[in-house]
């Protein structure tokens, strides 16, 4: 019976032992099947593994190319992502299932040309997003790949910065009107540089331009689009050098505000009762944290542009003692929108305007509901600093403007005529400088007209170096451009 009860317990011990040896065989395997949790992001774009007819093909008489990844892929805004070129009629259309993207051409080909296709972000992984970044075919229905390369870059001509939105444009028919009624025969986009590349071009002469092309038309239909042209045409050939195109917009002028808009503050707008805030003129001032910028005008900035305007109804006091300011004088601007106040200011002083009830009446007809009173102190003198530049390899011959700006606005231009600038009032901040090559002397920027005159636009040079003005202090730097 002992020994019975023993073998039974060896048997048990030995069956537990088995079990527990074949679960840790069969363990791994488990493992395999279900997906790892956390690890690494896959941080990888999609991978071609296979082009149908290969890249670079000849002779090629299809219409339709397919491309094989190495994972599961989305297409995102392909219709407008997707460049070809030499530009069709009607832009080939683009499908996805799984790992494969079919592309199928909707237009007859031309012979003997080298094609390009662009697929810009629209091709990334299906399960992380991850962009394969301008994946380009080529092709050609002839017996050669055309070689012939042209590089450039597009600036913005007023600020000198790029704008890696715009795309360059090639054509060959050398009319102005080309640009407003065909579709270029070439594209290519800018990169974060503004720097383009044609690849593929055949010896031909081409006419460059570059566009903001928001409404995905390839046409330069409105002057407020940034449009940029080559001055001369471009015959393609091993030896062409880059081309740097200046950019600009024909917009209607900016009001002149001489204070940052980050500076303008709210007016005293009263009390929305009864819902009179609806009926009320709105409007906004330049005064900074309620103080007037000794080196500066004062504005109102309303809304909408004024019906009507009195100004012997606006009037301008100083001290507690409401003392007239004499030789005050408050005008309205060309726009309608703004009404400035002329004076010379005293430092640390205590002004109020005071805005009769009827002293303007919007286009909507609205007026203020009562009188309006706004009081502040001008700024004090030590709330300034002197500031002297010294601009080293200065070209005086191209009429320079020193321009300053403060949070991407134009502050205060200054004509110069030799290579030092000094004031001994400045206001304090951190200011970037651009130097604006003025052709016509006229002390502001002005645009390009292309169609009849080719006219390019002034050139605007940013300086790299920003500069800090501190108040009470003697502001000395030496810029070498």
């Amino acid at each position: 019976m002992f020994a019975a009860g023993n073998m039974k317990k060896i048997f048990l011990f030995l069956l537990v032992a088995f079990l527990l040896v074949q679960q840790t065989i069969l363990l791994p395997g488990c493992a395999n099947i279900v997906p790892p949790l956390g690890g690494p992001r896959d941080s990888l774009p999609p991978r071609l593994l296979k082009a149908t007819p290969h890249d670079s093909t000849r002779n090629f008489k299809g219409d339709k190319i397919s491309f094989s990844f190495d994972e599961f892929i989305d297409l995102k805004n392909a219709e407008s992502s997707l460049l070809m070129s030499p530009s069709p009629k009607s832009n080939p259309v683009a499908t996805h299932k799984l790992n494969t993207v079919t592309l199928r051409l909707r237009d007859s080909l031309e012979s003997n040309t080298t094609y390009t296709i662009n697929f810009g972000d629209a091709i990334q992984d299906f399960n992380e997003g991850n962009v394969l970044k301008n994946f380009t075919y080529t092709f050609s229905t002839g017996p050669y790949i055309d070689s012939l390369e042209l590089r450039g870059k597009v600036i913005l001509a007023e600020t000198g910065k790029v704008d890696s939105t715009l795309i360059a444009m090639l054509y060959t028919n050398s009319n102005d009107s080309a640009v407003v009624k065909e579709k270029p025969r070439y594209i290519a986009r800018l990169d974060g540089n503004g720097e383009f590349v044609f690849k593929n071009l055949p010896p031909k002469t081409f006419y460059l331009y570059a566009l903001k092309d928001d409404s995905h038309t390839q046409r330069y239909l409105d002057e407020k689009q940034l449009f940029a042209f080559a001055n001369t045409p471009i015959l393609m050939n091993d030896t062409v050098t880059p081309i740097t195109l200046y950019a600009y917009s024909v917009s209607p002028p900016t009001p002149q505000i001489t204070a940052p808009s980050s500076n303008i503050s709210p007016g005293n707008r009263g009390k929305n009762v009864n819902n009179a805030e609806d009926r009320r003129l709105k409007y906004q001032t330049t005064l900074i944290s309620g103080q007037q910028d000794l080196l500066s005008t004062f504005s109102i900035l309303l809304e909408q542009p004024l019906r009507s305007f009195d100004s012997t109804k606006i009037q301008l006091f100083t001290d507690s003692t409401y003392k007239p300011v004499p030789y005050a004088a408050f005008i309205k601007d060309s726009s309608h929108k703004i009404i400035n106040l002329k004076v010379e200011w005293q430092e640390n002083t205590w002004y109020h305007i005071i805005m009769n009830k009827d002293f303007a009446e919007d286009s909507l007809g609205k007026k203020l509901l009562k009188t309006d009173t706004l009081s502040f102190w001008t700024k004090k003198l030590s709330d300034y600093g002197a500031l002297k530049l010294t601009l080293r390899n200065l070209d005086l011959t191209k009429n320079p403007v020193l321009q300053f700006v403060a949070n991407n606005v134009l502050y205060k231009s200054f004509p110069l005529t030799a290579n030092t600038f000094s004031e001994k009032l400045f206001l304090p901040g951190e200011y970037e400088l651009r130097i604006l090559f003025d052709k016509n002397k006229n002390g502001k920027w002005d645009p390009g007209t292309f169609f009849g005159k080719h006219l390019q636009p002034e050139i605007v040079k940013p300086i790299e170096r920003k500069i800090t003005v501190k108040p009470a202090w003697e502001n000395e730097v030496e810029i070498v451009l």
